[in-house]
């Protein structure tokens, strides 16, 4: 565990790229392979089953520290996390333990059978054994709210230089079906042969267009395609097996029972990445309809009619059993053609958008939302398939948000750094006379307008509850939005998609902001 902990403190204390890289290699370079995978697994949010409740862990901190519940709960409040109140309650370790992070998580994982007093047991053994840092990772660790400023891309950028592996074939080595429990350091990071039949590619993420798009240069260098609104996903067919991943690296694969011809569409070794729509009568549909299968266990014949998907393919990975991504992409695409061109209604080419100019192209990027498509996708006609988010050869131009002006109702404290910080908000429109809150949203605004806004909340309450407090409705913020969806679940009917803070009005009083009948109204003409 010790080396964990240098490692997670190393991390949480700076934000640059190649300091993080470093205590990376670092950690690698002196941890034993079940600690290296375990990291890697904890890592890339492959964490251990929680086996203590939460509610518990408090109440058996609060006893050894010999606080009350109430003052404990105020403290957890105040701090904002609980890993964090417990290591900061509990009294100085008896003993120091040399146990490895590996040995830890089998005894989290040991608790799972137990009663809750031998848990309690356990657990105070434990913290007893642990010192503060130490115990707070522990705690992150138990509570399964294990979270650190690293993204999959530095992960992999540092296993590349530990093991001197290129980046590119480590990050297609972490996808799939692996676990820590069950694999070995040795097999995932430095075998060339996969025993995972399954295993997807490290998917390619756009940034998006941050300059006019006039300097992207000529465009006849770009193919422009629609950016669909579904679920981004890579179909796989091996030794005669299908495999539907979702970008989440999630096994979906029964989740779509109509992909099942795609053993009849697709060779084996073949890979493509696409994105998962519902369609019908030829045209694909919101959102909105993609959800009310989402989630569900058992799909009925009802809404496999009413709501039928499509796999719309953007690229083509691997072809005859060989990854081909180092291919240019005008390459892949021909052959993605060939390979849909049978005209399936659930395999289907996603299809390009050819102008002569980027005037042009700007008009085309205007009718997105009757297509139910989020904007235009370019790609250099001359990229290869990369992995992750990466900048220069493909980019997202989405159509503008949805705004609607709203007015904070209530706030609530945020987490880890923003404890402290009212962070959280609910907002409200009209409806009549009366406020109907419709939305939350905590993105948007910058770190001095966070702080101005906790300082007026602060002292603007009118009521607490826990961490949550009601205000006086005083502030306007315009809240931008993708899309919008009637819900039986929300007091307005409305449920947003994507909601976050565009801007602070500071320009305008509350009377002047829409109301529930505006937000209907987007509703009705974009349905």
């Amino acid at each position: 565990m010790k080396f964990f902990t240098e490692l997670f403190t190393s991390l949480d204390q700076t934000t640059k790229t190649l300091d993080k890289i470093k205590a990376l290699v670092t950690y690698f370079e002196n941890a034993n392979d079940r600690d290296k995978l375990w990291a890697i697994a904890l890592l890339s949010h492959r964490r251990p089953k929680r086996s203590v409740n939460a509610t518990l862990l408090g109440l058996w901190a609060s006893e050894v520290a010999g606080l009350p519940p109430w003052l404990f709960e105020e403290s957890h409040h105040v701090v904002g996390d609980l890993a964090e109140t417990i290591s900061l309650v509990l009294p100085p370790p008896d003993e120091t333990s040399s146990q490895t992070l590996s040995e830890w998580i089998e005894f989290i994982k040991s608790l799972e059978p137990l009663t809750v007093d031998q848990k309690k047991e356990k657990i105070l053994w434990a913290w007893q054994r642990l010192e503060p840092m130490q115990r707070f990772v522990f705690n992150k660790l138990i509570t399964g709210g294990f979270r650190i400023g690293v993204s999959q891309q530095l992960m992999v950028k540092a296993l590349s230089k530990h093991a001197e592996v290129k980046e590119n074939v480590i990050a297609h080595r972490l996808m799939g079906n692996w676990s820590p429990e069950s694999g070995n350091f040795q097999e995932l990071v430095l075998s060339e042969d996969s025993l995972d039949l399954s295993r997807p590619y490290p998917f390619y993420l756009a940034y998006a267009l941050d300059s006019e798009v006039s300097a992207l240069g000529n465009i006849e260098d770009w193919q422009a395609e629609w950016k669909w609104d579904g679920i981004r996903g890579q179909v796989i067919v091996r030794k005669r097996e299908l495999f539907v991943w979702s970008r989440g690296e999630e096994l979906v694969t029964d989740k779509y029972p109509e992909f099942v011809v795609m053993l009849d569409l697709l060779p084996d070794g073949t890979a493509i990445d696409g994105e998962i729509l519902p369609f019908k009568n030829d045209l694909p549909l919101s959102f909105n309809k993609l959800q009310t299968r989402i989630g569900r266990k058992v799909l009925s014949q009802k809404q496999l009619k009413e709501v039928p998907v499509a796999f719309v393919a953007y690229d083509l990975l691997e072809w005859q059993g060989n990854d081909v991504r180092e291919w240019p992409l005008e390459q892949r695409r021909a052959q993605l053609a060939q390979l849909c061109a049978a005209g399936s209604s659930v395999l289907r080419l996603s299809p390009t958008v050819t102008v002569d100019s980027w005037e042009r192209l700007a008009e085309e990027r205007m009718r997105a939302r009757e297509l139910f498509s989020e904007g235009i996708m370019l790609k250099r006609k001359d990229s290869t398939y990369r992995d992750g988010r990466r900048r220069g050869d493909w980019w997202k131009w989405k159509i503008d948000p949805f705004t609607i002006d709203a007015v904070m109702i209530y706030a609530m404290s945020g987490h880890g750094r923003r404890a402290n910080l009212y962070t959280d908000y609910t907002f409200a429109v009209w409806k009549g006379d009366q406020l109907v809150p419709f939305t939350k949203a905590y993105s948007g605004l910058t770190d001095e307008e966070i702080r101005a806004v906790d300082r007026w909340v602060k002292q603007n309450t009118i009521e607490k509850f826990g961490p949550v407090r009601s205000v006086k409705p005083q502030l306007v913020f315009e809240i931008a939005f993708e899309g919008i969806a009637r819900s039986t679940r929300h007091k307005s009917g409305i449920a947003l998609r994507f909601p976050r803070i565009n801007r602070w009005r500071k320009d305008k009083p509350i009377h002047e902001a829409n109301t529930l009948e505006d937000l209907v109204k987007v509703l009705e003409s974009n349905s």
